[in-house]
């Protein structure tokens, strides 16, 4: 068992500082300006905590399959209440040790549940450190949470993955192998450490 309290608290603390203004802002996900990336945190809180308690929770009826493309124009409007109730839901949801046993289904894909919590601590992780990027604030992860990550995208990043990543992560990165353990996982999930937004 994870514990993805960490890293949701974490997200949380960044999403109290971004303001309106910063919601166009590009970050380093390609084509998915900051508004995007939240709508998808919104999704993806949801679906992992489904995920967690293998329930399809109050989806609608006859809905399965991955999630639509994140997108700017659907962030609903009260996000900020709505995503920090969503994060600790979804860390409490994996803080049950069924959560980890058997299989589980998230957004389609079906895989080990222990498999699946790791992946719900990837995306916190890296979406948090691609928010905190956009606006312009600092990301910090906890020990436990980095190794984890570290670990699960070094797998990805292997040839013989090549195929399973297509669409999960970019090109890899190429980092120093004396880096910081995160910038290792940063490059490692095609995110260059060093990015910083765009000057107009």
């Amino acid at each position: 068992m994870l514990d993805l309290d960490p890293a949701a608290r974490e997200v949380t603390r960044l999403l109290a500082q971004i303001t309106d203004d910063q919601l166009t802002r590009p970050t380093p996900c390609t084509d998915t300006p900051v508004a995007a990336l939240l709508d998808h945190l919104m999704g993806l809180t949801l679906a992992f905590t489904w995920g967690a308690r293998k329930t399809g929770g109050d989806r609608p009826q006859g809905v399965s399959g991955p999630p639509p493309p994140p997108s700017a124009e659907r962030l609903e409007p009260d996000w900020r209440t709505v995503l920090p109730r969503r994060l600790t839901e979804l860390a409490a949801a994996w803080r049950q040790p069924a959560a980890w046993q058997g299989m589980t289904t998230v957004g389609g894909v079906t895989m080990p549940a222990e498999t699946m919590g790791l992946v719900a601590l990837d995306e916190l992780v890296l979406h948090g450190w691609d928010l905190a990027r956009a606006t312009g604030q600092s990301f910090t992860c906890d020990q436990a949470s980095t190794e984890a990550v570290l670990a699960f995208t070094t797998e990805t990043a292997r040839p013989e993955q090549a195929a399973g990543r297509d669409g999960l992560f970019g090109p890899v990165v190429e980092v120093p192998p004396d880096a910081p353990a995160l910038d290792r996982a940063l490059g490692f999930a095609g995110r260059d450490p060093n990015w910083t937004p765009p000057t107009t």
